[in-house]
């Protein structure tokens, strides 16, 4: 059984201003599954619904994002949650940090300013698991932090004090105390240099590799998921449009929105112009019918405007959403 599976979930923005009622439609209609031990991406341009969807996946959903439909399901063997209806209470005592943890975008939103970092770390063990013995929490917690090759001495500073890098680690540090089943990572290479960028998914590989979790990555960024991803999900417009081995994605992708994605890629020696695609995302308060691609993309036929393709095995681990693609195949 996978860890996760998630079916035709539906999650919208739903506001009321002025007496007018406005949804947008910032996941709609996304199913997919997550296996034990694998690095699974979730990539597409900014606004398509990324952090959305993964809000839902790790239960922090909160006003105006609502659930409308689908089930997000977990297998952690001794029990199985349906994050759309598991209690809070229970969330916060049983799933989260211990079986689910979150690596945020941006580190100064999960580390205090004015609390050195052993206090985070006192915060959130004394929460989900108590703290009866202090020295062996600060034994067990500098181990920890040396394990993943941090400094000892990183524990008594401040937020402040460390580099963009170094605070980075120390989120990731925070979201595995636990050794927690799976891991999300919301851009968590975002406004890194390329040095730094590498350190921190080398920890995050690390990790996986020394206890077998399952990693859930969301980055716009195609190179990040070629060096470090088993399997990507392409997104576009609150929709998964094409998903397979990350080597399939990159040699020969289907959909025409990932053929375009992996042709603006720079590659060595190669000088010849990358041409960007017409238009814009659509608005998802108001998105288009049938495929919602279809109005930038050039290979778009008359079918593309008017019906939503359906998502199609084209082998065991490629599917796609693309008529053109689908077409004939069941």
């Amino acid at each position: 059984m996978p860890l996760l599976q998630v079916e035709h979930l539906r999650a919208y923005y739903r506001t009321q201003v002025y007496g007018i009622s406005r949804s947008v439609r910032a996941v709609d209609d996304v199913s997919l599954e997550l296996f034990e031990n694998e690095i699974y991406g979730i990539a597409g341009e900014s606004s398509c619904g990324k952090t959305t969807l993964i809000k839902v996946i790790s239960g922090t959903v909160k006003p105006p994002l609502r659930i409308e439909s689908g089930h997000v399901l977990y297998d952690f063997g001794a029990f199985q949650v349906d994050m759309t209806k598991i209690d809070p209470e229970e969330l916060r005592q049983t799933v989260r940090w211990k079986e689910i943890s979150y690596v945020m975008q941006g580190s100064m939103s999960v580390l205090n300013p004015v609390r050195k970092i052993i206090r985070t770390f006192e915060d959130i063990v004394r929460t989900h698991q108590g703290i009866p013995n202090k020295k062996f929490f600060l034994e067990q917690t500098r181990d920890h932090v040396m394990r993943l090759g941090l400094p000892p001495d990183v524990l008594n500073l401040y937020p402040h004090q460390l580099s963009g890098g170094m605070r980075q680690r120390v989120a990731i540090a925070l979201a595995t105390i636990f050794q927690p089943r799976l891991i999300i990572a919301d851009e968590p290479t975002t406004a890194l240099d390329v040095v730094v960028q590498r350190g921190v998914l080398q920890m995050l590989k690390e990790i996986q590799a020394e206890s077998g979790n399952t990693v859930l990555l969301v980055t716009h960024d195609l190179a990040v998921h070629a060096n470090v991803a088993d399997r990507v999900g392409i997104m576009y417009a609150g929709r998964i449009v094409e998903e397979a081995p990350t080597q399939v994605i990159f040699t020969a992708p289907r959909h025409p929105y990932t053929q375009h994605l992996i042709r603006s890629l720079p590659m060595i020696g190669d000088k010849s112009v990358k041409e960007s695609l017409s238009g814009a995302p659509p608005n998802l308060a108001n998105p288009p019918s049938g495929c919602r691609f279809h109005p930038r993309c050039p290979l778009a036929i008359d079918r593309c405007r008017t019906e939503t393709p359906a998502m199609v095995h084209l082998s065991h681990q490629h599917r796609v959403a693309c008529h053109l693609v689908t077409e004939g195949v069941e």
